[in-house]
């Protein structure tokens, strides 16, 4: 069974930075998609930004252009997200999860391994 382990959540005031770390035992990183997503209270769960395993092409959703980053070291098989000019509403649990599929779109249904989430407080 693929294992993903969060980390890197944490408590961080609107306009602030954290990286999170999405990190993989028992399977190789390089051979899947790994996508972010988040959950905030009462509402569904959403992609954040997906990286693909063969050209490492990159999603991100509207609401995190500009502010966040993906990026996989596939020496440490773990995947990251830098996040930057933090806002209230980027306040929710995020998981990372993995996909086998070559072709895939950045939402839940097409990934199977989930991670067991980390979450982030945007709050002053």
């Amino acid at each position: 069974q693929l294992q993903l382990v969060e980390s890197g959540g944490g408590l961080v005031q609107p306009g602030g930075s954290l990286r999170l770390s999405c990190a993989a035992s028992k399977f190789t990183l390089d051979y899947y998609a790994i996508g972010w997503f988040r959950q905030a209270p009462g509402k569904e769960r959403e992609g954040v930004s997906c990286i693909s395993s063969r050209d490492g092409s990159t999603y991100y959703a509207d609401s995190v252009k500009g502010r966040f980053t993906i990026s996989r070291d596939n020496a440490k098989n773990t995947v990251y997200l830098q996040m930057s000019s933090l806002e209230p509403e980027d306040t929710a649990v995020y998981y990372c999860a993995a996909s086998p599929n070559v072709q895939y779109m950045c939402v839940p249904p097409f990934f199977g391994s989930w991670g067991q989430g980390t979450q982030v407080t945007v709050s002053s």
